[in-house]
């Protein structure tokens, strides 16, 4: 049986399964991919709640990545929650050493969690910036991030298109700004080499869930270890993260209501 691409993730982990490492891992095993996970922090929280945040050492991170790279034929990467400036420069000096250059790189700049708790320290912005992103291959902003990376409201489709082309520029990377919280069909533009290529998804309405970010950009770097070009994997990313929200689980909870999570492992055919 052929060995399947593999995919490593830095990211935190989420106590409840449904982003973090933990969605990264569930979207690459159901793309295909054989998923690897450098741990940067533990997050204790749900759908609606982030209740604690602990940071993992700088050293201990960029330790991980370098076994798995010893160990492992890795053909991508993506990186999520970082949250510190010194995860932050760990996590780029490390990957300058061992990938840049060589494999592709997804960046999930994640600040806030869809709860509006705090997932990077205000410090590592910066660090972000000058020292992760010109390393990246595709940078994946949700509106609010793009909003902090260009510096002004990004809020309607001609805003989107301005602010990929902008960033897109500037860290010489490929840009796909997510529109998710716009009104209307949940569309993302990708800037890649000049062109926007647009791909939009009906949208599925009442849906309270997180990861979609994390489960997006994981799918994007299994598409891309699998030898799919940016653009293709973005589409097959897409297809899969819209059928995990709309065949989206739900629980009754006892204290906090409907629970519901994506559905990474159990989809149907659209």
């Amino acid at each position: 049986m052929p060995s399947p691409p593999v995919v490593l993730t830095i990211a935190g982990s989420d106590s409840s399964c449904g982003a973090g490492v933990q969605a990264d891992l569930k979207a690459i095993s159901a793309l295909g991919g054989y998923g690897l996970n450098a741990l940067t922090s533990v997050v204790s929280e749900t759908p609606g709640i982030v209740s604690q945040v602990r940071l993992l050492d700088a050293d201990f991170i960029s330790d991980q990545m370098r076994v798995l790279f010893g160990g492992f034929p890795i053909a991508a990467a993506k990186t999520g929650m970082l949250g510190g400036q010194a995860q932050v420069h760990a996590v780029a000096e490390t990957w300058h050493q061992l990938g840049h250059g060589r494999l592709p790189l997804v960046v999930d700049p994640v600040m806030i969690a869809t709860s509006g708790g705090k997932l990077l320290e205000d410090a590592a912005v910066r660090t972000l910036i000058d020292e992760l992103l010109p390393l990246a291959t595709l940078i994946t902003p949700n509106l609010d991030e793009a909003r902090v990376l260009w510096d002004r409201p990004v809020n309607d489709p001609a805003s989107m298109e301005a602010c990929a082309r902008e960033l897109g520029g500037r860290f010489d990377a490929a840009v796909l700004v997510k529109g998710g919280h716009l009104q209307g069909d949940a569309a993302d533009v990708l800037y890649l080499d000049g062109e926007f290529f647009w791909h939009s998804a009906p949208r599925t309405p009442g849906v309270r869930t997180h990861g979609t970010g994390c489960t997006f950009s994981a799918s994007i770097a299994t598409g891309l270890a699998q030898g799919l070009g940016l653009n293709e994997a973005v589409a097959q990313a897409k297809a899969f993260v819209s059928r995990a929200i709309s065949q989206h689980f739900l629980w009754q909870s006892a204290g906090a209501g409907p629970v519901h999570a994506l559905n990474h492992l159990q989809q149907t055919a659209a």
